[in-house]
């Protein structure tokens, strides 16, 4: 399955547009990477934990999004937009949600 970001796939003629298609992970920040993380930020440098848990979650919203996009029949998304925001009670949360459109072209 072909997704991006641009509305059109070069060479590959869209024959049906077949609607909006989400994929979302919310994900828990623990203690434990918090501690972690803070002390990365004291002395310098990256939060692998969030780092990681950033890319989990960018990982399953992607395949929750190309399920959804195959369940109705489509093989490629298009114009998709990712969005990632800081959720729940104190920011305790990381949300990524990815949007576009699912579309038919030619295989």
């Amino acid at each position: 399955m072909i997704i991006t970001t641009t509305p059109e796939i070069q060479g590959k003629p869209i024959k049906q547009y077949m609607g909006v298609v989400v994929g979302e992970a919310v994900m828990g920040a623990n203690m434990f990477r918090d501690i972690f993380a803070s002390i990365s930020d004291i002395v310098g440098g990256r939060s692998g934990a969030y780092e990681n848990v950033f890319t989990r979650a960018r990982k399953i919203a992607f395949q929750e999004l190309e399920n959804e996009a195959r369940s109705i029949g489509a093989n490629a998304v298009v114009g998709i937009d990712i969005d990632y925001e800081v959720v729940g009670k104190h920011g305790s949360m990381l949300m990524v949600s990815i949007n576009g459109t699912a579309v038919k072209i030619d295989d």
